[in-house]
C-alpha cells in the first residue's frame, strides 16, 4: 500500500511537469538562474577570504630585537619565554653574523664592508596565530626582559582586519538580499505554473479528493523541479568556474599571481548546496502556491 502510495505520487508528479511542458521549463530555468548567481556570488566570497588568509599569512610576524648586552646562549634562552607568550605560534633565532648576511643579500655589499655584525642584534621572527592581535602580542613581548625592542607593521594588521570586516558585511548583506530575492522569483514561479492547473485542482475537489490528496503530487512535482534545477545549476557553475580558473592562470602576469580554490575542493558543498535550496525551494513554493486554493 505504502509502495502504491509512493509510486502514484511520483508519476502525478512526472506527468504534471510533462503535461505542463512550458511552465516546468520556464520553473527549472528561473531556479537554475538564481542558484547560479547566488552560487557564483558565494564562490567569489570564499576566494576572497582565502586571498585575504594568504596575504595575513605573509604579514603575520614580527621581530624581537634582543638586548645588545646578552650573549648568545642567554639570547637564545628567550625562545621558551617568547613560546609561551599568548598568539605566538612560532619563533626563529637569527644571530648577528645572519642577520648581517641577509642585509648583504638584499642590499650592496659595499655598504657593509666597514661595518662588522657586532653593529646588529641578535632577533627573533615571530610569528602569529591571529593578525587581529598583533598590538596585544607585541606589547606583551616588549615587556619581557632581554627583550629591547620589537618591529610590527601595525598598519598592515589594521588594513587587513578593516578589509575582512568590510567584505564580511558586504557579502552577509548582498548573500541576505540574493536570497530573499531568489527565493521569491523561484516560489513565484512555481506558484504561476499551479495557477494553470487552478481548473484540474476545483475537479479534484469536487470529487471529494482530501487536501493531502491534492496537496502531494504539487509537492513532489515542486521537490522534482527544485531538484533539476539545483543539478543544472551545480554543472552550469562548474563550467563557468572553470572557465575563469583557465583565464586567471592564461592571464596576465598579476592574475597568475592570484591564487583561485580548485573546484574539486568545492564539489560537495555546491552540490549539496544548490541541490538542498531547490529541493526546499520547491518544495515551499509547491505547499504555498496551491494553499490558496485548498480553502473552503
Amino acid at each position: 500500500m505504502f509502495f502504491n502510495r509512493i509510486g502514484y505520487l511520483l508519476r502525478s508528479g512526472f506527468s504534471g511537469i510533462f503535461s505542463h511542458g512550458l511552465m516546468s521549463f520556464v520553473t527549472v530555468t528561473v531556479v537554475a538562474a538564481c542558484l547560479i548567481i547566488m552560487g557564483s556570488f558565494a564562490l567569489l566570497v570564499v576566494n576572497i577570504d582565502k586571498l585575504i588568509d594568504e596575504l595575513e599569512g605573509s604579514n603575520d610576524q614580527m621581530v624581537a630585537f634582543v638586548d645588545e648586552t646578552l650573549m648568545d646562549d642567554s639570547a637564545r634562552v628567550l625562545e621558551e619565554k617568547l613560546l609561551q607568550v599568548p598568539n605566538v605560534s612560532s619563533v626563529s633565532f637569527i644571530t648577528r653574523d645572519e642577520a648581517m648576511e641577509e642585509f648583504k643579500k638584499d642590499f650592496d655589499t659595499e655598504l657593509f664592508e666597514s661595518l662588522g655584525s657586532d653593529a646588529l642584534r641578535h632577533r627573533y621572527v615571530i610569528h602569529l596565530n591571529d593578525i587581529g592581535k598583533m598590538e596585544e602580542t607585541k606589547e606583551l613581548v616588549e615587556s619581557l626582559d632581554g627583550i629591547a625592542r620589537v618591529k610590527a607593521h601595525l598598519e598592515y594588521a589594521r588594513g587587513f582586519i578593516s578589509m575582512r570586516n568590510i567584505v564580511s558585511a558586504v557579502s552577509f548583506a548582498l548573500t541576505i538580499i540574493l536570497t530573499i530575492v531568489s527565493f521569491f522569483i523561484m516560489t513565484n514561479t512555481i506558484k504561476l505554473a499551479t495557477y494553470t492547473r487552478r481548473e484540474e485542482i476545483a475537479v479534484m475537489r469536487m470529487v471529494g479528493a482530501s487536501n493531502s490528496f491534492i496537496r502531494l503530487p504539487f509537492v513532489v512535482e515542486g521537490l522534482i523541479l527544485g531538484a533539476a534545477g539545483g543539478i543544472i545549476a551545480f554543472f552550469a557553475e562548474w563550467g563557468i568556474y572553470s572557465l575563469l580558473v583557465n583565464r586567471v592562470a592564461a592571464g596576465s602576469e598579476g592574475l597568475q599571481l592570484i591564487t583561485v580554490i580548485p573546484f574539486s575542493d568545492l564539489i560537495s558543498l555546491v552540490l549539496f548546496g544548490f541541490l538542498g535550496i531547490g529541493i526546499a525551494v520547491g518544495v515551499f513554493g509547491g505547499m504555498s502556491a496551491i494553499r490558496s486554493y485548498l480553502k473552503v
